[in-house]
């Protein structure tokens, strides 16, 4: 009895100890953000590449600390060696040609101050590591607000190769961000700025490697992107014929292709509320197709409406698609081209699922028309649901107006250049489906009760 009752009385003076006692920070606490600043530079046989890194991402090494929480920088310097090479050595893989290079030698590290700005260009980032004046054991710095600056050497063939980096740095913190400058030997520097791992990115792609890699994330994005998929449902499943849906799927690929085109070449509004007003209109854009779905929707309006809607779901695919350009090097008409070619191939493979699908349900589950209302009022309940919230974030937003400036009526005119553009491929499209209707029987836009056509 008497054990029974010491034990609630132990746990209770256990952790008003723990409570009282002054919080201590382990080496195995992972920082919530981490900022890594990189370059790579590839000169005669060796490939090298200078990081700064917060010293706390450098988990399971207990730098020695002096005083309240200061580092130890006298008796910290033995262990950044072996810290660089367990935390960024190991985790770099660089490819020259696409063949892997050996593990990097650790040539330098240095202890610096967050405030220190030797990281704005290469020389001074490089010189500054490799200096030997290191920072005065005197110094009191925050174990926790330290850098290290690493230098890390590669053996390579020749510096003309093509490189490839696939770096796995995403645990050094929760959220990790990478800005990486490439500066070829023969060509002017490439930045690049990502989240997390980005996978093997190719510091100077070739075209048909940017278009593969292009090709591959627009039909990623169209599978991936819900909101495009249920508007695309909505656009086939009235019309689930050939002809139809050719003049449709023209008219909203075309549409898209503009806005995204245009979006890519600086036309588009970069005001902080024109993402959030896009995400607004394609929510609205899938609320309008499903509610017409419902009441009846024609042909011939039809294609219109896609064409309109596609140029707002063009700005989206920009969207996607804008933190992606910095890899494309100088291939940056490739990219666009191959990312559109990926989304239609997304969306013909959606297309080629969906239809046999909605054709069999009309036929053995439900009628064309009670199918059609039913689909097309769950999507508009979930498309009204998603305009709700995202007009909520819209209105968080300050609108101002432009001030009448050279550059703003620069943008006027790339602006009405675009509006042109516009009419003249709606024309365009309009006389395509025009062609196609005249050739298209009556009854082929609608279906006969139990999915086959008359």
């Amino acid at each position: 009895m008497h054990r029974v009752a010491f034990a609630p009385l132990a746990l209770a003076l256990a952790i008003a100890l723990t409570l009282l006692l002054p919080g201590t920070q382990y080496a195995h606490d992972i920082p919530s953000r981490v900022t890594v600043l990189a370059f790579i530079k590839p000169q005669a046989q060796r490939l090298r590449m200078v990081v700064r890194v917060p010293l706390a991402s450098m988990r399971d090494v207990n730098f020695p600390e002096t005083g309240p929480g200061y580092l130890d920088i006298a008796r910290a310097q033995p262990l950044l060696h072996d810290a660089a090479a367990l935390w960024l050595a190991n985790d770099v893989e660089l490819y020259e040609n696409d063949a892997p290079l050996p593990v990097p030698t650790v040539v330098a590290t240095r202890i610096s101050l967050p405030s220190d700005r030797s990281f704005t260009t290469y020389d001074a980032a490089l010189a500054h590591t490799l200096s030997s004046d290191a920072l005065p054991n005197d110094v009191e710095l925050v174990w926790t607000q330290a850098m290290l600056d690493v230098v890390l050497e590669y053996p390579i063939a020749s510096a003309q190769s093509r490189f490839s980096i696939r770096p796995t740095l995403a645990r050094l913190g929760v959220r990790t961000t990478t800005v990486l400058r490439f500066l070829p030997e023969n060509g002017s520097e490439r930045a690049f700025e990502y989240a997390g791992d980005p996978g093997l990115v190719r510091l100077d792609p070739r075209w048909y490697q940017a278009a593969r890699s292009f090709v591959s994330l627009g039909f990623e994005h169209i599978l991936s992107g819900i909101d495009h998929l249920l508007f695309i449902l909505c656009l086939v499943i009235p019309f689930r014929r050939i002809r139809p849906l050719i003049t449709i799927i023209t008219a909203f690929t075309v549409a898209h292709s503009i806005t995204l085109i245009a979006s890519a070449a600086g036309m588009a509004p970069d005001a902080l509320w024109f993402p959030p007003l896009i995400e607004v209109l394609i929510a609205a854009s899938i609320v309008y197709m499903a509610l017409e779905n419902i009441v009846g929707a024609k042909l011939e309006r039809r294609w219109l409406v896609a064409f309109g809607f596609g140029l707002v779901h063009g700005f989206g695919f920009s969207f996607a698609l804008r933190e992606s350009l910095q890899f494309a090097g100088t291939h940056l008409a490739t990219s666009l081209v191959s990312f559109n070619v990926g989304v239609e191939l997304g969306q013909m493979f959606v297309l080629a699922l969906a239809v046999p699908a909605i054709n069999w349900a009309f036929t053995h589950v439900v009628t064309e028309r009670m199918g059609t209302i039913i689909l097309s009022a769950f999507v508009a309940h979930t498309a009204w649901h998603w305009m709700l919230d995202r007009g909520s974030t819209l209105l968080a937003y300050h609108v101002e107006m432009p001030a009448l400036s050279a550059a703003f009526g620069a943008s006027v005119v790339r602006g009405a250049m675009a509006l042109i553009a516009i009419g003249a491929v709606g024309w365009a499209v309009y006389t395509f489906a025009r062609r196609v209707s005249r050739t298209t029987p009556a009854a082929a836009p609608q279906l006969a009760p139990g999915g086959e056509g008359e």
